[in-house]
């Protein structure tokens, strides 16, 4: 490969810093940019790269998921996202959680470890004119960055509003009136639950409806990701909503009655030592004071001290079936390519992946070599189907995997039930994606597989690629 051959990557998240390790890893120079330490976002607090600013959750992880089978498959290609997390793994049940300190560290050191990788600190206010360049600047893209960027596709860029959960002291917790399980038992007792009585439950929704709320500027117009809305939107549709959303008491028993609670909310440990833990599904746009008064009335967090505060933040994306063409690349500018939460892909482990899949196919054209995408039967082929997916009904809106972006089976058994549906479509990927993984030199699988129905990535799973 010619020397010659650098990339510029704009935004060192989790999309510019797995793109910009694939793209080591090939052999081909990249000048990785991010404006930390020198500046950061408002939803930033660290000067770490990859820094989770949302929950410490990367989801589920059984295969029988979709966000599972991504992330089988982000193993299965060598992705240092799964590495680092997998690494930085904390108890979480049935889901992929990290300690997001560590795993900002690991990921900082792991690209700083890449010989062909420079790492520049500086704010860019416009696209850069070095061809080919990455933007992966994610949902909170700079004002100037991002005009230059709706100047360049001709379009205005949309926005929605995003909000991230708060986080309290694991030694603030009234313990005696909590009990540690996971739903149905899954993974131990990794999550606190914080049960309501019916009365309980019914108050709270109120203080939240009424809670004096953080209020967007007169100019923006707020359009809420539906997997990550605030509790006082979803309280505001109903005063059930909460109890069939963040706060479902399925699958769990409170040893102090021998009952089911009306409601629940569950603290997720936010590190290794849990002590930390951070509230659940309750992302919020209430001010702060009012976040410490309403809060509080959850039963067992009556003295919480809160370590970060919920917050809302503006999530930046273009329309990305009108302007990207099938590599991720703007179609009116050679050479402008798009990964991450900008280009309408959602969640932490869907913006790694989009950023592995721009960095697989610009290094094939780098080389010369025909640019062969993954299968669309695979979630990373799931993940192009979206990108390219444009509905005459509904405009484009950001979107996590879903069993929705595969294609249906061929031979669908007759009466199968969803769960073994996913099961065999899950299989099917992991069959399909082996020639996909042979073509483009994947390097070793970066850790143990997940299971195909089971909760803990296990070293004897019984579904896995047979590469």
């Amino acid at each position: 490969m010619s020397e010659s051959n650098t990339v510029t990557i704009v935004g060192a998240g989790l999309a510019g810093c797995e793109a910009a390790v694939q793209l080591a890893r090939r052999g081909v120079k990249v000048q990785l940019i991010e404006m930390k330490p020198k500046k950061r976002t408002p939803a930033q607090i660290g000067d770490g790269l990859a820094e989770l600013v949302c929950s410490n959750s990367l989801r589920g992880a059984a295969l029988a998921n979709a966000v599972g089978l991504l992330k089988e498959e982000l193993r299965l290609a060598g992705s240092v996202v799964m590495k680092a997390a997998l690494a930085c793994r904390v108890p979480a049940g049935g889901a992929l959680a990290v300690d997001r300190e560590k795993f900002s560290a690991m990921m900082t050191e792991l690209v700083r470890a890449e010989p062909h990788i420079e790492l520049c600190c500086r704010e860019v206010e416009r696209i850069p004119a070095e061809r080919p360049v990455l933007i992966a600047t994610g949902p909170l893209t700079a004002d100037l960055l991002a005009a230059d960027l709706a100047a360049h596709v001709g379009a205005e860029h949309l926005a929605y509003y995003d909000s991230i959960a708060p986080i309290i002291s694991a030694e603030s917790i009234d313990w005696p009136l909590v009990w540690k399980q996971s739903r149905y038992d899954k993974g131990g007792d990794d999550y606190v639950n914080c049960p309501f009585t019916r009365e309980e439950y019914e108050a709270f929704v109120l203080a939240v409806v009424a809670a004096e709320k953080v209020e967007p500027r007169a100019f923006e117009e707020v359009r809420y990701f539906e997997g990550c809305l605030p509790i006082e939107v979803m309280a505001g549709r109903g005063r059930d909503t909460l109890a069939f959303g963040p706060m479902k008491p399925v699958g769990l028993t409170n040893p102090h009655t021998g009952r089911r609670p009306h409601a629940v909310v569950q603290l997720r440990p936010e590190d290794a030592a849990a002590s930390a833990y951070n509230l659940v599904g309750f992302q919020t746009r209430m001010t702060w004071p009012e976040q410490r008064r309403v809060l509080r009335t959850i039963p067992g967090l009556g003295n919480a001290e809160f370590l970060r505060y919920g917050a809302v933040h503006r999530n930046t994306f273009v329309d990305a079936p009108a302007l990207l063409d099938g590599a991720m690349q703007l179609r009116a500018h050679a050479g402008v390519y798009l990964a991450g939460q900008i280009t309408g892909v959602e969640g932490y482990v869907e913006s790694a992946a989009s950023g592995l899949l721009c960095a697989l196919l610009l290094a094939q054209s780098l080389k010369g070599e025909a640019v062969t995408p993954p299968p669309d039967t695979t979630a990373l082929g799931g993940l192009l189907t979206h990108l390219a997916r444009r509905s005459e009904k509904a405009r484009y809106q950001p979107s996590n995997i879903t069993w929705a972006h595969f294609p249906p089976l061929a031979d669908r058994p007759a009466r199968a039930k969803k769960r073994d549906r996913y099961v065999l479509m899950a299989e099917r990927a992991l069959e399909d994606i082996v020639p996909w993984l042979a073509r483009i030199g994947a390097p070793e699988p970066s850790g143990p597989p997940f299971a195909l129905t089971g909760d803990e990535p296990s070293a004897d799973a019984g579904c896995r690629s047979k590469q």
